[in-house]
C-alpha cells in the first residue's frame, strides 16, 4: 500500500460513489468527467485515503453486475494514477471487482460483507497483500435492510463478530496488520438510532481488538435530519468517534471534517 500523510488526528477517507442509487449522492458522479472533478475536489480538500464505490448496498439498492460494476470504477482508478498517488480504496464484495481494482491502481479493499459474501475475496488479499476493511453488518447479505434489530449488548456483538471475522482472516494467510474494523453505522446496525450513538460512545472497547478502527458517520440515516442537513451532525459524533478510539473516519464532506478536526487536533 502506499504510504498515507501522517498527521494529528484520525485519518480522513473521502467518499466517492460511482452509483445511480447511493442514497446522498446517487447519479452525480456517473460520468469519468464527473468522477474525476470530484476525486480532485477531494484530494484538494486534504483527504488521505480516497474511498470508491460502483454498487450501493444500502436499503432498497439494486444489485449490480460484476461486469457494470468494474465499467464504473475501473476507468477513474485508472485516471486518477494519472495525476494522483492518493491511496485508493475499492469499495466491493466481489472479489473479482478487486482484483482489477488493484491491478489498475487501487491500495486496499472495502468489503462491507467482511468477506463473507464472496469466498474468493480472502484469496485476493492474501496474493496482494493489500490492506481489507472488515465491516460489522446485522446483514448476513452485503445489503442492507431496514430492520429493527434490537441487542442485549452492541458492542459484546460487534466485538464477537470482528473475533471471528479476524480468525478467519488469519486461517486464510492475512496477516494482522492488513486488517482493518469497522463496527458499521445506521442501517447496518439497527433501524434503532440508539444502537450507532452507543457505538460512538463506547468506541475505546474496540481497542481490545488491537486493530485500526475506521468509521463512517457521515450522512447516515440514524442522523434523522434531511440528509443535506446531516453533516453537521456527523463532524461532531466523528470527532467524538476519533477521541474515542476511532483512527479512520470514512466521510462525504473532507472538507469540512478537516477543517472542524484541525481545532481539536492541533
Amino acid at each position: 500500500m502506499k504510504k498515507i500523510n501522517s498527521r494529528k488526528g484520525p485519518l480522513i477517507m473521502g467518499i466517492l460513489n460511482i452509483t445511480p442509487d447511493s442514497f446522498s449522492d446517487g447519479g452525480k458522479f456517473m460520468t469519468l468527467e464527473e468522477a474525476i472533478k470530484q476525486a480532485k475536489k477531494i484530494i484538494e480538500e486534504g483527504a488521505d485515503i480516497l474511498d470508491i464505490g460502483g454498487e450501493s448496498t444500502g436499503p432498497n439498492s439494486k444489485f449490480v453486475t460484476q461486469e457494470e460494476e468494474l465499467s464504473r470504477v475501473i476507468p477513474v482508478i485508472k485516471a486518477i494514477r494519472e495525476f494522483s498517488h492518493i491511496p485508493i480504496s475499492i469499495d466491493t464484495y466481489k472479489a473479482n471487482v478487486a482484483i482489477d481494482a488493484i491491478k489498475s491502481g487501487a491500495d486496499m479493499i472495502n468489503d462491507v460483507s467482511a468477506m463473507r459474501e464472496d469466498p474468493k475475496m480472502a484469496d485476493v488479499v492474501k496474493k496482494y497483500k493489500c490492506p481489507i476493511i472488515m465491516m460489522y453488518s446485522k446483514d448476513n447479505s452485503p445489503r442492507t435492510t431496514t430492520k429493527d434489530k434490537k441487542y442485549t449488548d452492541v458492542m459484546q456483538t460487534i466485538k464477537k463478530f470482528f473475533d471471528e471475522r479476524i480468525k478467519y482472516a488469519k486461517s486464510k494467510g492475512i496477516k494482522g496488520d492488513q486488517i482493518i474494523l469497522d463496527p458499521g453505522m445506521g442501517q447496518y446496525i439497527s433501524n434503532i438510532p440508539y444502537y450507532s450513538f452507543e457505538i460512538i460512545a463506547r468506541m475505546s472497547e474496540l481497542e481490545v481488538l488491537k486493530k485500526p478502527i475506521l468509521v463512517g458517520i457521515s450522512k447516515k440515516s440514524f442522523l434523522k435530519e434531511e440528509i443535506s442537513s446531516r453533516e453537521e451532525k456527523a463532524k461532531t459524533l466523528s470527532a467524538i468517534a476519533y477521541i474515542n478510539g476511532a483512527n479512520i473516519i470514512r466521510t462525504h464532506n473532507v472538507g469540512g471534517l478537516r477543517n472542524y478536526l484541525n481545532l481539536i487536533c492541533q
